[in-house]
């Protein structure tokens, strides 16, 4: 087995800490609920992270989000930080991100990439699997019954289909123009229609 040389270890930080910086700029975009859980366009960093970063470092951008959080840092949406955002309605959402772009990833490298498999993964990974997390932590949370937490839930979904649109197109045109910064490594010649 091969060391990993200084220089990939320094290219991997560097699209860690671009991507963790995306999440958090793009939690400045904030729709408030009643719910308690807004809507942001933080997912869509999440997303963008899963379908570039790929399974191993896409968890790190995530991951180093919510540490910044945890130690008190306004990184979440509307400016939030502090260890009180992993206990109130959001808190299974965060925790769904990282199990999110871990699926993402993985449904990435399954082939080659096209702009459906991108579509399916951000679909998959960026809203069935936070959702997954997210809903019954907001229930046992707000104290409502899953069914409705669920039912309240798809206010989510059209906002959250942009945003796996809106990935798509980002992760297509930048493997057209940049295939260098996506961290799978293997070599692209064109993306397929496919």
């Amino acid at each position: 087995m091969t060391k990993p040389r200084a220089t990939d270890t320094s290219a991997s930080i560097g699209r860690i800490a671009v991507f963790a910086a995306l999440i958090v700029v793009l939690g400045t975009v904030i729709v408030p609920l009643p719910s308690g859980v807004p809507i942001t366009a933080q997912t869509l960093g999440v997303m963008l992270a899963g379908l570039v970063l790929g399974p191993r470092l896409a968890p790190l951008a995530v991951v180093l989000v919510l540490a910044l959080a945890a130690v008190g840092l306004p990184v979440l949406a509307g400016g939030r930080g502090g260890l009180g955002v992993f206990v109130g309605p959001s808190a299974g959402y965060l925790v769904g991100w990282i199990a999110g772009v871990v699926v993402i990833g993985l449904l990435m490298r399954t082939g080659r990439f096209t702009w459906w498999r991108s579509a399916t993964a951000a679909f998959v990974g960026g809203v069935l699997v936070v959702y997954a997390f997210g809903i019954p932590v907001q229930a046992l949370v707000t104290g409502v019954p899953l069914g409705p937490t669920a039912l309240s839930s798809l206010a989510f979904l059209p906002g959250d289909l942009i945003k796996v649109v809106a990935a798509t197109l980002v992760a297509v045109a930048l493997r057209r123009a940049y295939p260098r910064a996506f961290a799978d490594g293997r070599r692209v010649r064109t993306v397929s229609a496919v």
